[in-house]
């Protein structure tokens, strides 16, 4: 029997999770059986253990399941952009595998999500985690990439989030950028909402994330502000450090003639006017990078006839032509 279009699509990531899946599909099915109609979409990120047997007898007895199953471990980012890209539901939820997230939090975000928000984001508000590994480097995280993206999250770090599909269909996912995915939907107009969720200590398996993770975010955190604000004009970066090392480059060049003039200094000997030199040519390479970004900005709308602007809908009178007499 063929089932129909799910209305909300499920993604659960995971990677060596065998205790957790069985538990994680009887909790989701008592939140949603008789809700929606759904389905959940499992991503094996390359699991070594015995969490491929447990899916498959899941598909098996179960016509809302569906699996994908990566080659090796590529990542939670990637495990998300295969189950978005997937997903048939026009609701998204995202959620994690090990059980501390609760799938009875997906109904109020739907409901929120129904008040007229692209994005709900959960809120970890009582986290049960280790606060010196865990909680304290993701304060410091939420915190940083609130004040730098300009969008205010509690808890980017939680995966437990609910998405409108024409929301993702415009966001890329590349690196470690799954946790950015509120601050690039916001610069694409989408309206964010944040909820607090019930967040449960983990009962089985081993948490995957530390504190290695932290140079990742930060770097990811450059790549996001940069994309979001200067993706299509990136001379402004180039070419404003290079204003900027021409302006200081001009300073020495009056000082060391100042020097010159008020105490007859020899210019020839004064470290400053080579310092002054470095920084011209340093304006010139940053200018010509400006330029060279540019070019590829340009290269990669056109070659792939992508805008530069998003359009939430249009609407236009239909323009009937006078038949010719």
């Amino acid at each position: 029997m063929q089932r129909q279009v799910p209305e909300l699509s499920i993604v659960v990531p995971l990677l060596n999770e065998q205790d957790n899946i069985g538990v994680l599909h009887q909790q989701i099915t008592e939140a949603l059986i008789d809700k929606y109609n759904y389905e959940i979409l499992f991503i094996d990120d390359g699991s070594t253990d015995n969490s491929s047997t447990v899916l498959t007898k899941l598909f098996q007895s179960d016509q809302r399941v569906g699996i994908i199953s990566f080659r090796k471990n590529f990542g939670q980012t990637a495990a998300l952009s295969a189950g978005f890209a997937h997903a048939k539901g026009e609701i998204i939820v995202a959620l994690d595998a090990d059980l501390q997230n609760d799938p009875a939090d997906i109904p109020k975000m739907i409901e929120k999500l129904h008040e007229g928000y692209d994005v709900v984001s959960g809120w970890r508000k009582k986290r049960h985690d280790k606060a010196l590994t865990r909680k304290l480097p993701s304060k410091a995280a939420n915190w940083l990439i609130s004040t730098i993206t300009g969008v205010k999250l509690h808890d980017y770090g939680c995966t437990l989030k609910v998405y409108r599909k024409e929301v993702l269909a415009q966001t890329k996912l590349y690196g470690e950028m799954h946790r950015f995915i509120p601050a690039l939907a916001s610069w694409s107009g989408a309206k964010i909402a944040e909820i607090v969720v019930n967040h449960r200590p983990r009962t089985a398996g081993v948490a995957k994330y530390g504190l290695g993770r932290t140079w990742k975010v930060v770097l990811d955190l450059i790549t996001v502000n940069f994309l979001g604000s200067f993706s299509t004009k990136p001379i402004y970066v180039f070419g404003g450090i290079g204003l900027l090392s021409a302006l200081v480059s001009l300073i020495f060049i009056f000082f060391v003639l100042y020097q010159k003039i008020s105490s007859g200094v020899d210019m020839s000997g004064n470290p400053l006017l080579l310092l002054s030199a470095v920084l011209m040519i340093t304006t010139i390479q940053f200018i010509l990078m400006g330029l060279l970004a540019e070019l590829l900005v340009r290269t990669y709308h056109e070659s792939q006839n992508r805008p530069t602007y998003v359009i939430k809908n249009i609407l236009e009178h239909d323009i009937t032509k006078e038949e010719d007499k």
